[in-house]
């Protein structure tokens, strides 16, 4: 029931920074981050992308065109708005240090399924509707490419986390114990049974170099 690649957008300025970005406008990639995006495509050169599906905003936008600037045989990106960033709010530009005297600090970090960002979005209901996401397009992408096809998703950190913790059957509470990295991809294939993680953070030479685990179909 089709192979999903889902990728963390390549570094961006704020990224280095150890700053929140949220859905600040005009945050791209920096220079590593660059390298990242087309270390990644390099990656992805011999592999047919039934379909690429990217967060709105700037920084994924320029990590799923580097693969087209490599030469992936994919077909035009589409933008979902429900694989963007979390809404932080008030946090939004603050930097990790200055969050860490926040009084919600130790709610995200340690039950995220109860926070609230003041002025933005309930993490519980990011993950709500990136995983709605995740099933729409997985649905889509198996109907009109069949079930071998292969798709990749960018986004963010905390989006992701959020969606791997939904694939791991995981607490929404746990998701802070899974770290994603700028530009690496975790590959998840979905099955009639459940889907399985085949690969988490990967950054290798051989992405898609794996072999089917015994329940799949």
């Amino acid at each position: 029931m089709t192979t999903l690649l889902l990728v963390r957008h390549g570094r961006t300025r704020l990224n280095a920074a150890g700053t929140l970005a949220g859905w600040t406008p005009g945050i791209g990639l920096d220079e590593a981050g660059r390298t990242q995006a087309a270390e990644l495509a390099a990656r992805l050169t011999k592999t047919q992308l039934a379909a690429i599906v990217t967060s709105p905003l700037q920084r994924c936008v320029e990590t799923v065109a580097a693969l087209a600037h490599a030469g992936v045989a994919a077909p035009e990106p589409v933008a979902d708005d429900r694989l963007g960033e979390c809404h932080y709010g008030d946090w939004t530009g603050l930097s990790l240090v200055e969050l860490q005297a926040q009084p919600q600090w130790q709610t995200v970090q340690h039950y995220p399924s109860r926070a609230i960002f003041p002025g933005g979005e309930a993490l519980a209901d990011m993950q709500a509707r990136a995983t709605a996401a995740i099933r729409h397009w997985q649905r889509r992408v198996e109907v009109e490419h069949g079930a071998d096809a292969v798709w990749l998703i960018c986004s963010h950190e905390d989006v992701i986390k959020a969606i791997l913790a939904d694939v791991l059957g995981l607490h929404l509470d746990m998701f802070q114990r899974i770290t994603v990295r700028n530009a690496a991809a975790t590959v998840v294939r979905f099955t009639a049974e459940r889907p399985y993680v085949l690969r988490l953070n990967d950054s290798g030479a051989q992405l898609l170099e794996f072999g089917k685990t015994s329940g799949s179909t």
